[in-house]
């Protein structure tokens, strides 16, 4: 699976080059500062990717000494980064689309500009739905950060399409920044959603609520011969779900009899989450507290 994840990462690296090329190709075409803001978000495209790169070969590192639950949280850093590239990526966007305010120009050769860039906006929604399929997958934050930026540049690059196609159309000059601002807003929404979801990651957030319903069930009903489970915590580490609990069994249940419980329990949850990390602590019927996941 990390092979896979290292590949996807590598390629990403490589389209995003080449959007990066058709894009400012259609910027130099035309000489419209909306299509330089989406020429300006495709470079930090390519340091995202590399970063997710980077971030993803770590990731695969096995557990050492300093770091015994391995190293996949490295996938959340890329992603934090990579918000941190879209806000200076707005910054600049802004920046661009204020100056051409006070000195607008009609695109040159529209048409052109408009066909190079549409093609570099198919190459990358084609490319996002594959990151979005793959990352789900591999359940992989630094391939799913990537997938989520090129989604968001799909979305404003459509509105640059359509600004320059009306500045083009119309004539009203001030459209071609007043798009480019608009790019930079998105830009940057994208940004803080990218930053809000990997810091939930970095600080140990907890499955969402329906997985978690479904990792209660199937303590429930793979747990036949103990009393109950409690104390059921939950928490991400890039690809990995870590559960932990204690199971509460009669106090006259032999040692074998409990560990058989525990490995049906493991298993069952493990069918569900092939990447979980599952630690079981195991109690006499006198640590009952009588809530959690009630068994019997």
């Amino acid at each position: 699976m990390t092979a896979r994840a290292e590949t996807l990462a590598a390629a990403s690296i490589a389209v995003a080059v080449i959007v990066l090329v058709l894009k400012a190709g259609a910027w130099w075409i035309t000489g419209s500062v909306a299509l330089l803001a989406d020429a300006l978000e495709s470079v930090v495209n390519v340091a995202a990717a590399g970063a997710a790169y980077a971030a993803v070969r770590y990731s695969a590192l096995p557990p050492d000494a300093n770091h015994p639950y391995g190293h996949a949280k490295a996938e959340y850093f890329s992603a934090v980064l990579e918000g941190a590239l879209i806000v200076l990526a707005a910054s600049l966007i802004l920046h661009q689309a204020w100056d051409a305010v006070w000195s607008p120009r009609a695109p040159e050769a529209a048409a052109s500009g408009l066909v190079v860039a549409s093609a570099a906006t198919a190459i990358n929604a084609a490319w996002s739905a594959v990151l979005f399929r793959q990352g789900r997958a591999l359940r992989s934050p630094a391939l799913l950060a990537d997938a989520r930026h090129l989604l968001a540049d799909v979305v404003t690059s459509g509105g640059v399409l359509v600004g320059v196609a009306l500045v083009a159309l119309t004539g009203i000059l001030w459209l071609d920044p007043a798009m480019a601002a608009v790019t930079a807003l998105n830009i940057l929404f994208s940004g803080w959603r990218l930053v809000r979801v990997s810091v939930g990651g970095l600080m140990d957030e907890a499955v969402p609520p329906e997985q978690l319903t479904t990792i209660r069930d199937l303590v429930r009903r793979h747990a036949e011969g103990a009393i109950e489970a409690h104390d059921l915590r939950t928490r991400q580490s890039g690809r990995f779900t870590f559960v932990e609990f204690h199971l509460v069994v009669p106090g006259d249940m032999t040692v074998t009899a409990a560990h058989e419980i525990c490995d049906r329990i493991e298993a069952a949850l493990k069918a569900e989450l092939e990447t979980a990390v599952i630690t079981i602590h195991v109690e006499p019927e006198g640590k009952a507290k009588h809530r959690g996941v009630l068994v019997l």
